[in-house]
């Protein structure tokens, strides 16, 4: 039986960043950059006004309140018609590009109007006053944006202004969620007589969503080996598959001879974790076009242990996928608010919540009153999960522990 850390490492050995596809701009936000982009022209284009005011030569602004002739009008948008001619300033707009001659720009603010003349209140002008120079951003063919960046706002914005309307990425990972059993019912159904609702699927799919996967959540499939290999046979189409339920020592525990007659490799089966022991692992048959076969996760039923399940194996699974780095669950640590006392011969994720500190870097972690691993209300509470190895023990206030987040 594995221990989390092997599993996490067999999980990320077969977890590959999927072949990058061409996206459009749109479609981008938050995924990793799988080209070099250059800028395709220098930026800006042209010297350019950064203030509303008057393009001057600075050499001409001297003495007291100097005054100079009102010119032509550049707009934004515009382009001047005619060199800046000797006593003379132009109008121009913020944006709008300096008429050849003119070195610098007075902000209007500093001006005042004299007919058709401006006088210049502004003691020193100096040549590049208020002017953004030719390609002061970017050169035409330089890089600005690198292979492997993650793209967030700004960089979307910057993909714009070199006119790439599609870029090559790593895709968002395709994922299927498969509910088994014959007691769920859907949450707008009052459950009857020996019935649950099926809280697992909303619960996934929550939590693959917040992990940038785009997610399909099939049918649920009954205890019914045909039924569930049927449904299970389309959920191996996308690049990874959650199933909750049926992967335990039952007579109804269904799934993992269904794995095995689709083709799908059993990498491992129970983790030394407590709660979602029974997890279960494997990687499907590749797919057409040269996809790589889907990453199979076979959770526990009981919602806190695929919860648990999720956040050490699959979350990490999906950012390996679309090129990201996974995180380390177990490097986060806090001190305990209150004594703990832990028993059992596997490590223990409790749920817990986060107090603030008086100190900012210090964690403090307060264990939630916990009913086990069905208690979804609890986990609803709290802020992630307090880890306690294994072995009896009981821990006294402000002792650290490890800590793996929720969110």
């Amino acid at each position: 039986m594995f221990d989390v850390k092997e599993a996490l490492v067999a999980v990320l050995a077969r977890a590959k960043p999927l072949p990058a596809r061409l996206v459009t701009l749109s479609d981008v936000l938050g995924l990793i950059l799988a080209e070099d982009i250059a800028a395709d022209m220098d930026l800006p284009p042209f010297a350019k006004a950064l203030v509303d005011g008057y393009a001057v030569r600075a050499s001409e602004l001297v003495g007291s309140s100097p005054k100079l002739a009102i010119g032509e009008e550049i707009v934004a948008g515009k382009t001047p018609t005619r060199p800046l001619a000797i006593g003379e300033a132009a109008s121009i707009m913020t944006g709008a590009p300096i008429p050849p001659e003119a070195d610098a720009v007075v902000m209007v603010e500093k001006t005042r109007r004299d007919g058709a003349f401006v006088i210049f209140e502004e003691s020193r002008v100096a040549p590049g006053q208020n002017v953004l120079p030719r390609a002061k951003e970017m050169k035409e063919g330089e890089v600005v944006l690198t292979s492997g960046t993650w793209l967030n706002s700004a960089r979307l914005g910057l993909l714009a202004s070199v006119g790439r309307c599609q870029v090559l990425v790593h895709p968002r990972p395709k994922v299927a969620i498969v509910t088994t059993g014959d007691e769920l019912v859907e949450p707008s159904e009052k459950p009857g007589p020996g019935q649950i609702r099926n809280s697992n699927a909303t619960l996934l799919h929550a939590l693959a969503i917040n992990e940038g996967a785009e997610v399909e959540v099939l049918p649920n499939a009954v205890d019914e080996m045909e039924i569930l290999r049927g449904t299970l046979a389309r959920a191996l189409e996308f690049d990874v598959v959650l199933i909750t339920g049926g992967v335990s020592a039952g007579n109804r525990d269904l799934v993992p001879a269904a794995l095995e007659a689709l083709g799908v490799e059993r990498v491992f089966h129970k983790i030394r974790l407590k709660p979602g022991k029974p997890l279960w692992f494997g990687v499907g048959a590749e797919r057409p076009a040269g996809c790589p076969g889907p990453l199979v996760f076979g959770l526990p039923g009981n919602p806190v242990s695929g919860v648990v399940g999720f956040l050490l194996f699959v979350r990490c699974a999906l950012a390996r996928l679309s090129a990201r780095e996974p995180q380390s669950a177990w490097m986060i640590s806090g001190r305990l608010t209150k004594p703990f006392r832990h028993r059992g011969d596997r490590p223990t994720y409790h749920p817990s919540r986060l107090l603030e500190a008086n100190d900012p870097a210090l964690i403090r972690i307060e264990p939630l009153e916990w009913a086990g691993s069905a208690d979804l209300r609890t986990v609803a509470r709290a802020d992630g999960f307090a880890i306690f190895p294994e072995g009896d023990r009981d821990y006294t206030t402000d002792e650290i522990v490890g800590f793996l987040p929720l969110d």
